[in-house]
């Protein structure tokens, strides 16, 4: 019997401390056997355990324990942070939207100067209040402002970090959708396992679904319709561009996910792809 054979036969606990948390945690994530056997009474044999009790009871805190390990390492990779800042950003546009609408309401009702948007908040949240009611309303500026702040930070978050993690996408899609692309899809790994089609339409869900119940046309695009290479393209060849733009995401995708190098003749065989299908018939863009 080689060694091999042998540690696999033994199982996963061969040689641990029943104490030792973290020893079972790694036995339990990289051990593996070449086929089925008797662990829980192989593991009393050993004097890992007392009983087959006392075995499932070491292998389910194990696995837990594993398992809560494995959740953390993925939050806590790089292209989990460009999924958590592309949600806080859009929270944060969302919120910022609403209170500057709600701003200069309220700030029109009371100064004879109104406006609308990020931009009045801001010229309101400069002035000195002189009554307890413009008080309220140049600090509810102030917060318009100070979330518009936070919103542009995290933007510029995203264009330094997509970057890093996604060089491929990001070159190719931008920073903004290559981390939307990455939240859709779940993480850059999933992204990177989506055939082309599906990456195509990421976005589009609700029209996808229209489509399967017969209630509606099968989408051409979804969120990569923000990208110049779909919305600048004639219509009647944006399908085209959509399916030559999201073929090349789903490789730059795949390269940084399983490589992570830069390869510009990615982009620049898309760019030549484009340019081929705008020169067609009509397709001079809009």
């Amino acid at each position: 019997m080689s060694e091999q054979t042998a540690a696999e036969d033994a199982g996963w606990f061969a040689g641990l401390d029943p104490e030792d948390a973290d020893a079972a945690v790694v036995a339990v994530r990289e051990g593996e056997s070449a086929a089925p056997a008797d662990w829980p009474s192989r593991a009393v044999e050993a004097g890992f355990a007392d009983s087959e009790e006392d075995y499932y009871e070491a292998l389910h805190e194990a696995t837990v324990a594993a398992t809560r390990r494995a959740v953390r390492e993925r939050e806590r990779a790089d292209d989990r942070q460009v999924i958590h800042a592309i949600r806080a950003m859009d929270d944060l546009a969302s919120t910022t939207n609403e209170l500057a609408e709600r701003h200069a309401e309220w700030a029109g009702a009371v100064y004879d100067d109104p406006g609308t948007g990020v931009a009045y908040a801001r010229t309101v949240a400069d002035r000195e209040p002189e009554s307890d009611v413009e008080e309220r309303v140049v600090s509810l500026a102030e917060r318009v402002t100070d979330l518009a702040a936070e919103r542009d930070a995290e933007r510029e978050f995203l264009e330094r970090q997509v970057p890093a993690v996604a060089p491929n996408l990001a070159s190719m899609a931008g920073p903004i959708l290559a981390a939307r692309l990455v939240e859709l899809a779940g993480g850059l790994e999933d992204l990177a396992k989506m055939p082309s089609g599906t990456v195509q339409v990421l976005g589009a869900e609700d029209a996808l679904f229209a489509h399967l119940r017969g209630n509606a046309p099968s989408p051409k695009h979804g969120v990569i319709y923000t990208h110049e290479y779909v919305r600048g393209t004639h219509p009647d060849e944006r399908g085209s561009a959509a399916r030559a733009l999201a073929g090349k995401l789903t490789i730059g995708a795949r390269i940084d996910h399983y490589s992570g190098d830069y390869r510009p003749e990615i982009e620049e065989e898309l760019d030549e792809r484009i340019a081929t299908i705008r020169a067609r018939q009509g397709g001079d863009g809009e």
